[in-house]
């Protein structure tokens, strides 16, 4: 098991990887001498899977665990589904002090942590990570949001987990296709912090994708290492914490140009590859960096273009991006394996000419 430290402004936890973390839950609730009332937050496929013995464990060990499901999938991650949330909350009775522990991927993380934040002005959280996206990015740095429209993560608060869990065993009940969508931020926090980590997923992508479960260890404690080193000195996004965005800026533009339909993984690795192009033409970011970084994205399952999104589209959803100011875009871009700088020199021609290529 491994323990990682997380210190954003006053608040310090730390986030455990290992395979059966989950077994830990029960004893740090006990250490930390939470309430012995519990309310647990997943979808119904995630209870089953996981949700179910979790909360038998805690019951056996003194724990009153209350559930409450939200349906499946992205367009859930909404105002009207934390409404219902809160309603959960109210008739269920709970206290200030009953810890709120959200099982599941990125939706159930971020939906969770905004209604803990917000329901009696803020109820202890414990995220539990499903899956492997949320493990090495969503579940630490205290980033809780709902979206908005056709906007992603419009609504939100920072609100800081008290302890993140995050057990390797449980990605082995993932599709392919989701622990591809969790590679790319594996992949980004590599271009963005962590080129040994770049070499270790060069080396070892066949590994990663069979579940092997000391590479897959590693490559977690690595990526959720450089997220957690940011956020430690950045909790509030004032700039460096702009980094953790590198291919967010067009991946969140595709994701709500085609109304969330493709997942995030997919739509950030077009955004890396996008940033990079712009990066290489802009004489920042040498071409053989470049086709490394679309092999290895290449390798992980995930597409380097889509020749079928609308670029208008996506130059109209980047004008909303969170990253505006003064009417310009802060685009992350790379300059080497391992480091990126933070520039609002990329206009939207540069971007559509990216896309295009």
């Amino acid at each position: 098991m491994h323990t990682l430290k997380v210190s954003p402004g006053a608040a310090n936890y730390n986030v455990y990887i290992g395979s059966g973390a989950l077994r830990d839950i029960s004893s740090h609730l006990k250490h930390a001498r939470m309430s012995n009332r519990l309310v647990l937050i997943t979808n119904p496929f995630v209870f089953e899977l996981h949700g179910y013995n979790l909360k038998e464990a805690l019951a056996k060990d003194g724990f009153e665990v209350d559930v409450l499901t939200v349906p499946d999938g992205e367009e859930y991650k909404s105002l009207e589904a934390a409404g219902g949330l809160y309603d959960g909350l109210s008739a269920a009775l709970v206290e200030r002090r009953t810890p709120v522990l959200a099982l599941g991927g990125g939706v159930i993380g971020d939906l969770a942590g905004f209604v803990a934040a917000t329901y009696m002005r803020g109820m202890p959280l414990i995220q539990i990570p499903t899956t492997l996206l949320a493990q090495v990015d969503s579940s630490i740095g205290g980033k809780t949001a709902v979206n908005h429209g056709k906007l992603k993560n419009q609504i939100g608060v920072f609100y800081q987990p008290a302890a993140v869990f995050s057990d390797t065993a449980v990605l082995k009940t993932l599709a392919a296709s989701q622990l591809s969508n969790g590679l790319a931020e594996v992949i980004k926090s590599a271009v963005i912090g962590d080129r040994l980590l770049f070499g270790l997923l060069e080396r070892r992508m066949t590994e990663l994708k069979y579940l092997d479960e000391k590479t897959l260890e590693t490559a977690i404690l690595r990526a959720a290492a450089v997220k957690a080193r940011i956020v430690s000195r950045d909790e509030r996004d004032r700039g460096l914490r702009n980094m953790l965005n590198f291919g967010h800026t067009v991946g969140h533009a595709i994701e709500a140009v085609t109304g969330f339909k493709v997942n995030h993984g997919t739509a950030v690795a077009v955004g890396m590859v996008t940033a990079s192009r712009i990066a290489c033409r802009m004489g920042l970011f040498p071409d053989r960096d470049l086709k490394r970084l679309m092999n290895i994205i290449t390798a992980a399952g995930l597409p380097i273009t889509m020749p079928e999104l609308k670029i208008a589209d996506v130059l109209e959803a980047i004008k909303h991006d969170k990253k505006v100011s003064g009417g310009r875009t802060k685009f992350i871009l790379p300059v080497r394996i391992g480091q990126v700088i933070i520039t609002d020199k990329v206009d939207l021609a540069m971007v559509a000419e990216a896309l295009a290529e």
